[in-house]
C-alpha cells in the first residue's frame, strides 16, 4: 500500500515537473494540438507504467523526451506521411505578457510568426536539436542522448542554426 501511494505521489511531481515542456516539444514537432495531446498523454501513460524501472532521478528526462520523441515517429509512421513537421500559422499556444500594450503584442505576434517560419525552413534533424534545445530546455548532453549524437555535435549544429537564424532574421527585420 505504501509503495502505491509513493508511486502516484513520484508520478504526480514528476508530471508536474515535465508536463510543459514535454508539451512545448512535442506541439513543435507536430503542430496539431490533439496529436500533441495524445502522444504526450501516451508519454505519461508509459512513464507510469515504467516508473519502477527508472533508477536514477536525472534519467527521468533523458527517458522522457526519448520515449516522446518514438512516440512522435511511431506517429508519422502511422500517418505514412512526412509533411512538415511545423506549422508557423499555429500559433494558438504564444504567450504574450498580459502587461504588454496592443502595439507590443502585434509586434511580438509579428516576430513570432517570423521566427517560425525561419524554423520551418530548416533541415528537420537542426530543427528537432533547436526545439530540444529552446523549446524543450534540454542541455547538450541530454540533447545528444536523445538522438544519439555526441554533445559537440549538438553544440555544434545549434550554434550553426542561431547563426543561421540571426542572419535570416536581421535581412527579414530591416
Amino acid at each position: 500500500m505504501q509503495s502505491e501511494i509513493k508511486n502516484i505521489l513520484d508520478f504526480t511531481l514528476l508530471f508536474n515537473k515535465y508536463k510543459v515542456q514535454l508539451y512545448n516539444y512535442v506541439s513543435k514537432m507536430v503542430s496539431d494540438r490533439m496529436t500533441t495531446e495524445d502522444i504526450v498523454q501516451n508519454v505519461f501513460l508509459k512513464l507510469h507504467e515504467n516508473l519502477n524501472r527508472i533508477r536514477v532521478a536525472g534519467s527521468v528526462n533523458y527517458w522522457l523526451f526519448r520515449t516522446a520523441r518514438n512516440e512522435i515517429y511511431m506517429w508519422y509512421r502511422k500517418q505514412k506521411s512526412y509533411r512538415q513537421i511545423f506549422d508557423p500559422t499555429d500559433l494558438d499556444e504564444l504567450e504574450i505578457d498580459s502587461g504588454m500594450n496592443l502595439t507590443d503584442k502585434v509586434e511580438t505576434k509579428e516576430l513570432s510568426e517570423i521566427i517560425n517560419e525561419e524554423i520551418s525552413f530548416l533541415p528537420e534533424v537542426q530543427k528537432e536539436v533547436f526545439i530540444l534545445k529552446e523549446y524543450g530546455g534540454l542541455s547538450y548532453k541530454e540533447i545528444g542522448a536523445i538522438m544519439s549524437i555526441n554533445e559537440e555535435l549538438v553544440k555544434s549544429r545549434l550554434f550553426k542554426i542561431r547563426k543561421r537564424l540571426t542572419n535570416r532574421l536581421s535581412n527579414k527585420i530591416k
